[in-house]
């Protein structure tokens, strides 16, 4: 990398970036790198059905002003190649090809809804790759959730200038206030946008997603295999996976913290995207506590 490179790496924000492409076990993967070279890069793992324009420019700047951030699509989804997975295992296989195709070490995950999921697979099973790990608006293994339900509604408000806004917020003033700057931060980038490839990326992560929430997982293993710190982030409101498996994950995860934002739904991390940004970089810039004792 030139020191020109590295310049515009550190200028480039999620709505300049270029979009980059790494190629390697059959799947072209798309993806945009910002902040500086160095430090530990925080690779974002998105939401069902969204790419990488779908990620809040608000959260992906300002985390990237001091640390390396990676958005990427994983296989099939946006402008990467390949089929998009049924299941967790090996959507969180192709995540790790893409991290190693990088050639990086050791990473941090941000794992938002499925994302989410996806995050903890890799740290259960890549102690070594994952430095530390944020687990947004998501589910453990076994979880509860109402995918399904939660879409109808959304897509059944007519009078509403997006799904995502009874998705991700709540009803109250505030929220879909809050909702509405969402939305129009999304939109801010105008050329080179990402690609919304329909039902052959949300069918299959629809069922990744329920199965992986009517799948028992007897004793929380895979949580606790997960021996990384963790900061685990809900909405109060949050309809789709509710804030009860914000707590139960972080009753089971070895070294975690558990965050709720107040009058917020899936979305809370884009309604409270200071708040957010400032939460993730105490805990990313911590050192990281002594890993507690089997419970």
């Amino acid at each position: 990398m030139t020191q020109l490179d590295i310049a515009s790496q550190d200028a480039a924000t999620l709505e300049t970036a270029p979009t980059r492409y790494i190629e390697g076990h059959g799947i072209r993967f798309a993806y945009r790198r910002l902040g500086p070279a160095t430090g530990t890069p925080l690779v974002l793992l998105q939401h069902f059905s969204g790419n990488i324009d779908a990620w809040d420019p608000a959260v992906v700047n300002a985390l990237a002003t001091d640390r390396p951030v990676i958005a990427f699509d994983n296989a099939g989804v946006g402008r990467s190649t390949g089929q998009t997975p049924d299941n967790i295992a090996e959507m969180a296989r192709d995540a790790v090809a893409f991290i190693n195709l990088l050639g990086l070490s050791e990473v941090d995950l941000l794992g938002f809804s499925l994302g989410g999921c996806v995050a903890q697979q890799i740290a259960a099973e890549h102690q070594g790759l994952v430095r530390k790990l944020i687990l947004v608006g998501t589910a453990p293994k076994g979880g509860e959730e109402h995918l399904l339900a939660v879409l109808q509604q959304a897509f059944s408000q007519t009078d509403v200038p997006d799904p995502r806004l009874p998705l991700f917020f709540t009803n109250s003033s505030a929220s879909r206030s809050s909702g509405l700057a969402f939305l129009k931060r999304t939109k801010l980038r105008k050329d080179d946008r990402d690609t919304d490839n329909g039902s052959a990326v949300t069918d299959p992560q629809a069922k990744a997603l329920i199965t992986w929430c009517a799948t028992p997982d007897p004793g929380h293993a895979t949580l606790r295999a997960i021996r990384q710190p963790a900061l685990v982030v809900s909405g109060s409101h949050d309809t789709m996976l509710p804030a009860n498996n914000a707590y139960a994950m972080s009753r089971e995860l070895g070294n975690a913290q558990l965050i709720l934002y107040p009058d917020s739904g899936h979305g809370a991390l884009f309604q409270y995207h200071e708040t957010f940004v400032s939460h993730v970089r105490t805990f990313l810039d911590a050192q990281p506590a002594a890993v507690t004792e089997d419970k």
